[in-house]
Parts: C-alpha cells; sequence; structure tokens
C-alpha cells in the first residue's frame, strides 16, 4: 500500500509579486527550492497564512538568492504581495517506508536562507 507524506515544506515565505496575465504557477527562489528538496515542475500545494486561501499549482524556478515568491496566472486571486505562505510538496511511499520518514522543512527569514 502506498500513502501520501509530506516530503517537503517551505515555511512562511512572503509574496514579492503576483501576476494575473500569467499562465500559471509559483516562482520560488531557487535556492529556497534546493534547500527544501523541491525542483522545477514539481507539484505544490500553497497555504495562504493571511487569508486562508489554499491551492495547488507547480513550481516555476526563479533567480537564486533573488528571495521572489511569485503567484501566477489565476492563483493571484488567492495570494497578494505581503502574504505570508506555507509552501508544501507531498510524496507516495510505502507505508513501512512513511513510517520512517522525516521531510525536509526550512524556515527561511526575509525569503533568504541563513
Amino acid at each position: 500500500m502506498l500513502i501520501e507524506v509530506l516530503k517537503s515544506k517551505i515555511h512562511r515565505v512572503t509574496v514579492t509579486e503576483a501576476n494575473l496575465d500569467y499562465i500559471g504557477s509559483i516562482t520560488i527562489d531557487s535556492q529556497l527550492l534546493d534547500a527544501a528538496g523541491m525542483i522545477e515542475n514539481e507539484r505544490v500545494d500553497i497555504y495562504n497564512i493571511t487569508n486562508g486561501e489554499r491551492f495547488s499549482t507547480y513550481i516555476i524556478a526563479g533567480e537564486a538568492g533573488s528571495g521572489v515568491i511569485g503567484i501566477n496566472g489565476a492563483a493571484a486571486h488567492k495570494a497578494h504581495v505581503g502574504d505570508l505562505l506555507i509552501i508544501a510538496s507531498y510524496a507516495s511511499m510505502d507505508f513501512e517506508e512513511a513510517k520512517k520518514w522525516h521531510p525536509t522543512v526550512i524556515f527561511p527569514q526575509n525569503n533568504h536562507i541563513q
């Protein structure tokens, strides 16, 4: 049996841009992606701490060290510049493997790894 478990989490980052006129996705500073063990095109769930919205999208890698957290396309209605977010990705794994699994969780400061 396979179950879904938390793979990676970027905890409390701030939206730096919101662009309605875009195909879709979330742009994330590639240094944050590396630290969290996430990759471009990976599906993520976004939890907006500021307004309670929740939605799923995919990742576009942003410039390393830029601190960019950009909400693109229709999702820009669900998160605005200045909102605080949690970004989470999940993985499927065997139940026994999942019992031993430890997700990667990062706590950036001002959208940067300290």
